[in-house]
């Protein structure tokens, strides 16, 4: 990673008749959102616990999860467009993990989430000692 990025996990959780090749459709189509911010790269997570025997570790892709590398500044963007994506999408929830931080953006008013994200940004700039606006 260069210039202090970090990975901001997404996980995808589908409405109960979700099947694994809607999510994967639905996570390709978000990934192609997030490519169109300043990212450095977005990259579907590699799952290693489910992998069929005689596979080799990390070679199979977790279903519907992402990893978004980006600069710190840009978290902010990256979880305002998932949330404005999510709205129109058969998607349960995307629960949003970095650096052990999570935020779970669903189907709540649009000022609840900006609350969310906001208290998010908020407490990881704390944390850093940096400031939270990200815009």
């Amino acid at each position: 990673m260069k210039n202090g990025a970090g990975k901001l996990t997404l996980d995808l959780a589908g409405a109960p008749d979700t099947d694994t090749e809607e999510l994967r459709s639905l996570a390709e189509q978000l990934r192609r959102a997030l490519l169109e911010l300043d990212v450095e790269d977005v990259q579907f997570a590699r799952g290693g616990a489910a992998a069929p025997e005689g596979a080799k570790p990390g070679e199979a892709i977790a279903a519907g999860v992402l990893v978004v590398t980006a600069a710190p500044f840009l978290v902010r963007q990256v979880l305002q467009l998932v949330d404005t994506w999510l709205r129109h999408r058969p998607l349960r929830s995307v629960k949003v993990e970095l650096d052990g931080d999570t935020i779970e953006l669903g189907h709540a008013s649009a000022e609840d989430q900006r609350r969310l994200i906001d208290a998010f940004v908020s407490a990881r700039a704390r944390q850093a000692g940096t400031p939270s606006s990200g815009e």
